[in-house]
């Protein structure tokens, strides 16, 4: 005891001995000359050109081929085929499968991909130096004889649709694509891949893709790590020797839209609980010397953590989780833009925020303690970009790509030091064109339409980009001509998928017995199961008019229980709701519904029976049973696709429906009798679809 309390007492007295903790951090060290390796270049005969950059530290080597052939070749109407294009390189080639080709590289510890962007396309591969020969072998290879499996490219185009299909589902991601819209026009950074454009793609399109634009004139080969000049050289003449071609011409693309004032485009998203802004303009081609001096602007406006943007919306006004700002070079024109996520209750007040804060960076000088701190992080961050061989070759394929100077890299971080307050504000009033700016809201329109139009002239579209009028905000529901002969006794089994894996199952049953049609519903979902429920809805076999709805089950611990009788024009009874606080939610039921009314637990079994047909939409009055209320639903008919479930593949009618609790897409068979074939909730990674 006695030693316990002599090491306690001789701890303390160091502890008390020491430096207090500082208050401050350090004061930033002097800058250092860019350590930035150099690199060599060599033009080969075929027309390619060759850059090294030597680095002997560790045995590893990375490599990359990159050709002018990004998304913006791809040809209108086949937006996404250059995607398509780098997901089959790798998938086949006349002496090797892709298993092999995967097996191979993957059996030497190295990576092979392919990919693109905007303006370019690259195959790259990392290796062990000592597996050099078999890099450039494979590179090589699937660069010069990929044979595009049509069965791969069947896969890969389900791969798309599926990746689109959660991308649009998600706010953010329709207000990028409407931004660049609005921003690029009919410029190709302004289009992007749709379901019909990835559909569109053929085999003979990716053969002639990649048969017309990936060609070695003009190509770009970035060895970095572990390698000679001369033995990269060697290599690349032995991979890429007898290898000719140039890719033809590409026409000057047209020209952004010139904006001639700041205007907002609504995209009404019925239901939304917050809303999505991305705002911004146009800026220069990437040569452009006013580069550095914009760059300190956008991450003093919105660059992270401690920018203006951020610091305000988030840190002060607690508004969103953070919003930001940032600066994007293109081989073209390039553009900034700045983006919030919050409520809707306060879309109009971050937004209003954000011009302010626009306002003051053209007005302002900016202090010296954010300009250091702006310049700190930048100058700081930039050796992290370039740690790696793969960093390295990355950043100077990107260099070199965009047509900067051979020294922008060795000199990039002494530019940026050298920006001073007043350039950096000249070049806020230059870029951030607060007369001409694009804003792109996504959210509500019903609850924000108003506010917005008091900032700036509003248009409204709906999230496919269709033109709306502020009516359309409140459609007027009514009786529709249900065709009875669609709805047939019958029972439907789905399976429920969360994130592409099973996750429960649901059964139908459809019973007609003399005047009446009984729809019942078991669904399962989770372990043990953590969602049941069990609903009996009872219609009219002349009219399918609403009689009786029950429904029981549970949602974790919290029971649900629904029971109402429809009659004379009315609905009465009861309701226990489970609630995300954990207690259920009583709720009685007695009021006025209008003529035609629908239960909301049948409107799977009724959008079966609608006039359907494609471009056609209705507004039907759903009563929602958890709600105790009358809403109205807007059901679209936006297509007819082929759609492949477990039960099959059929034509079917794609239905987007809003106005209820979640937007919910549909699927229904073309032939009739018609069948509910697939049911997915707009922005949930949940999906039914049909099994049997």
């Amino acid at each position: 005891m006695k030693a316990a309390l002599t090491l306690t007492l001789l701890a303390a007295s160091t502890l008390a001995a020491q430096t207090p903790f500082p208050t401050r951090p350090p004061a930033p060290a002097r800058l250092r000359p860019s350590q930035f390796p150099p690199f060599q270049e060599a033009a080969l005969p075929n027309g390619m050109t060759l850059l090294l950059i030597e680095n002997h530290e560790q045995p590893s080597l990375s490599v990359t081929l990159s050709f002018r052939a990004g998304t913006a070749y791809d040809p209108a109407g086949k937006e996404g085929l250059s995607a398509i294009v780098a997901e089959l390189l790798t998938k086949g080639t006349p002496t090797r499968t892709a298993e092999q080709i995967a097996a191979t590289i993957e059996g030497v510890g190295g990576s092979l991909s392919a990919g693109g962007g905007d303006d370019f396309f690259t195959v790259a591969t990392d290796v062990l130096s000592d597996q050099s020969d078999l890099a450039f072998e494979l590179l090589g290879d699937v660069t010069r004889h990929a044979t595009f499996p049509a069965d791969e490219l069947e896969l890969a185009r389900t791969r798309y649709l599926s990746a689109l299909e959660v991308e649009l589902s998600q706010p953010e991601n329709v207000a990028t694509r409407v931004f660049a819209k609005e921003v690029y026009g009919r410029h190709p950074y302004g289009r992007s891949a749709s379901p019909a454009s990835y559909k569109a793609v053929t085999r003979d399109d990716v053969v002639s893709f990649a048969g017309r634009r990936l060609r070695p004139a003009g190509a770009l080969l970035v060895v970095a790590g572990d390698m000679t000049l001369a033995r990269a050289r060697a290599l690349a003449v032995k991979t890429f020797g007898t290898w000719a071609g140039t890719p033809p011409p590409t026409p000057l693309p047209p020209a952004p839209p010139v904006k001639r004032g700041t205007d907002i485009v609504l995209v009404h998203r019925p239901g939304s609980v917050q809303s999505n802004i991305v705002m911004g303009n146009t800026t220069f081609l990437p040569t452009d010397t006013g580069y550095y001096a914009s760059r300190i602007a956008a991450q003093v406006l919105g660059g992270g953590a401690d920018a203006r943007l951020f610091l305000i919306l988030r840190e002060q006004k607690s508004w969103t989780y953070g919003s930001y700002a940032s600066l994007d070079r293109n081989r073209g024109i390039g553009h900034w833009e700045a983006t919030f996520e919050g409520r809707t209750a306060v879309t109009d007040s971050a937004l209003g925020e954000m011009l302010h804060q626009i306002d003051r960076m053209r007005s302002e000088v900016i202090p010296d303690t954010e300009l250091a701190a702006a310049k700190g992080f930048l100058v700081g961050s930039f050796p992290l970009t370039i740690e790696t061989p793969r960093q390295i070759a990355r950043s100077v394929t990107t260099a070199r790509l965009l047509g900067l100077a051979p020294d922008y890299l060795r000199l990039y971080r002494q530019r940026l030091d050298g920006v001073g307050a007043l350039r950096a504000r000249a070049a806020a009033r230059r870029i951030f064109r607060r007369d001409a700016l694009t804003i792109v809201v996504v959210g509500d329109a019903k609850e924000i339409y108003d506010k917005l139009k008091a900032i700036a002239p509003v248009r409204l579209v709906d999230v496919d980009g269709n033109p709306m009028s502020p009516a359309d905000l409140n459609p007027t529901g009514g009786p529709v001509a249900f065709d009875r002969s669609q709805i047939v006794a019958r029972s439907d089994s789905f399976e429920a998928v969360y994130q592409g894996n099973p996750f429960g199952a649901q059964v139908t049953n459809v019973q007609v017995a003399g005047d009446s049609i009984v729809f019942t519903e078991s669904m399962a979902i989770g372990p043990g199961p953590a969602v049941e429920q069990r609903t009996t809805a009872v219609l009219a076999a002349a009219d399918l008019s609403m009689r009786r709805t029950d429904q029981t089950g549970h949602a974790g611990p919290q029971q649900s229980e629904i029971h109402l009788v429809y009659s004379g024009g009315r609905v009465k009874g009861n309701a226990v709701v489970p609630q995300g606080g954990g207690t259920a939610k009583t709720i009685a039921v007695d009021t006025i519904v209008p003529a035609g009314a629908i239960d909301d637990n049948v409107i799977s079994l009724l959008v079966t029976a609608l006039p359907l047909a494609e471009g056609k939409s209705f507004s039907l009055n759903v009563f929602s049973s958890g709600e105790g209320v009358t809403k109205v639903a807007t059901i679209k008919v936006t297509g007819v696709e082929n759609v492949t479930v477990p039960a099959g593949t059929f034509s079917a009618y794609k239905l987007e429906i809003s106005g209820m609790q979640l937007p919910v897409v549909m699927h229904v068979s073309v032939d009739a009798p018609r069948r509910l074939l697939r049911v997915a909730p707009v922005g949930a990674p949940l999906v039914f679809q049909l099994v049997k």
